[in-house]
């Protein structure tokens, strides 16, 4: 039996290459990363869709295991790699939802409204036009946004999960800028570290 301190203790790629022969240990794995991939999946495709995605996510991560890199010691950009695929496969329903929010101007379903909160009044009001500007982008643009801004990734993590250089995710996010920007009428969005 393996001690708890054991797995803790482990990297995320030694956990991996543990649960070829021992698939329990693939549990370390999906509890250690369930609730951000959870989270990035629900913002991205609304809190129903999200299940499912998660679900394939991890099923599809369990398949995988055994061609993981075990010179990579965080399995959290592979994941996040795997969950956008998912996502990217219920693209048309992310972009009608996206759609159908900017139309009506209203609320996300879910968030409860709360009088005290400035910052999420001001976000309310911005939603609509935050979604219509997220339909308009391509998928991969809009995939790279989002791992940046929700996923709170770095450029090097994000390059990592969408197999890009760091300087291509650099200059998309430039020209992601610009976009949003004419397509907001504003400011570019800020999706991180400034460009130098």
């Amino acid at each position: 039996m393996t001690a708890p301190s054991e797995i803790d203790e482990a990297s995320d790629a030694e956990v991996l290459a543990r649960s070829v022969h021992e698939p329990e240990w693939f549990a370390t794995v999906f509890d250690r990363h369930i609730d951000a991939i959870h989270r990035y999946a629900a913002r991205r495709l609304g809190a129903e869709i999200a299940q499912d995605v998660v679900a394939e996510t991890f099923l599809t991560a369990f398949r995988k295991r055994a061609g993981y890199d075990p010179r990579r010691p965080d399995a959290r950009p592979w994941l996040y790699a795997i969950v956008t695929n998912a996502i990217r496969a219920h693209k048309r329903a992310e972009v009608r939802r996206n759609r159908a929010l900017a139309r009506a101007g209203g609320r996300a379903e879910g968030e409860p409204f709360t009088e005290r909160s400035d910052a999420r009044l001001t976000a309310q009001r911005l939603q609509p036009a935050l979604a219509a500007a997220l339909a308009k982008l391509s998928a991969a643009d809009r995939d790279l946004l989002l791992l940046i801004a929700w996923a709170d990734f770095s450029y090097e993590e994000a390059a990592d999960a969408l197999g890009i250089p760091v300087g291509t995710v650099r200059s998309r996010l430039h020209r992601i800028r610009k976009k949003t920007s004419r397509f907001l009428g504003g400011d570019p969005l800020s999706t991180g570290e400034e460009q130098a």
